[in-house]
């Protein structure tokens, strides 16, 4: 089946809480390269990968795809965050780099809870103007498409599309969910969203301690809730806090939790509603 071959169009809704920015120019890579915890240098023209940016300290700032459309364009496409914000908070660490950093490019991103041709594997599809990424795994595979056309939006849409990233293990960070949580907290490992073996980024020390040493104690967990829990509710214990809802969506009643590797759910209290642990789908299956 040829690259081309899209998922049907009527198909495709908008994703409008989806920033899309552009990183294009000589510099563009290396930028990346310096800012970002995955290895951008290692990103072949045509393929995407997860990657993330943290703070200093090693926290998550945002979580991203970034795919390289071209051997000096990188599109990134953040969930749950402004274009024009992320495109001004990276254009402070440009400096002499070669590069433009661009929010305002005419690219929507929308997405399909259908399959395509590219799902099993992290090449990009090309539809005429539009670039298709396939996001596999579990009975939930979908497709993601940025293009130059806006798509038509669906109230219910969104909560589906948002229901399919937390059974994945993709945390949506909400604003007061920024800058608090290391990757390996939020289980990044399984989206294979950072790396231990490249030069230095912002937050590399934290990250590769963490890992060498083995520390993390504490990962996400995915529960289902007898009651919609607001992202931020505490988990308790006998009284102690013992985790932290850090992505929900009500309508599933799904919530992505961080909690300590060990944690009994059947002990945990979460404002009166009644909790269960439901497995991780495996959002990096590959074929």
């Amino acid at each position: 089946m040829p690259d081309n071959l899209p998922a049907a169009d009527n198909a495709f809704l908008a994703l409008p809480d989806h920033a899309v920015v552009m990183l294009e120019g000589p510099d563009a890579t290396a930028f990346a390269q310096a800012q970002f915890a995955n290895d951008v240098e290692a990103l072949a023209e045509g393929q995407w990968q997860w990657n993330c940016w943290l703070t200093p300290k090693g926290r998550v700032i945002a979580l991203f795809l970034m795919a390289r459309t071209a051997t000096e364009q990188l599109l990134l496409i953040a969930p749950d965050y402004r274009a024009d914000v992320m495109g001004q908070q990276l254009q402070r660490f440009v400096f002499r780099r070669k590069l433009s950093i661009r929010a305002d490019h005419g690219l929507f991103a929308s997405g399909c809870l259908e399959s395509s041709d590219h799902t099993l594997d992290t090449r990009i599809g090309r539809v005429a103007d539009a670039w298709e990424l396939g996001l596999p795994g579990g009975g939930h595979a979908r497709t993601l498409r940025v293009g130059t056309h806006p798509v038509a939006q669906q109230q219910a849409f969104l909560p589906q599309w948002q229901a399919c990233d937390l059974m994945h293990g993709i945390p949506r960070l909400a604003e007061a969910q920024r800058d608090r949580w290391t990757p390996q907290q939020l289980s990044l490992e399984r989206l294979q969203a950072f790396s231990v073996k490249k030069g230095c980024y912002p937050g590399q020390e934290i990250v590769a301690r963490t890992h060498f040493l083995g520390k993390a104690k504490r990962g996400l967990v995915l529960l289902r809730t007898s009651a919609p829990l607001m992202t931020g509710t505490e988990l308790r214990q006998e009284g102690r806090t013992v985790g932290e809802v850090v992505a929900s969506e009500g309508a599933s009643l799904l919530a992505l939790a961080v909690l300590p590797a060990t944690q009994d759910i059947a002990l945990l209290e979460a404002e009166g509603a009644t909790l269960a642990q439901v497995p991780l789908l495996d959002g990096m299956a590959r074929g």
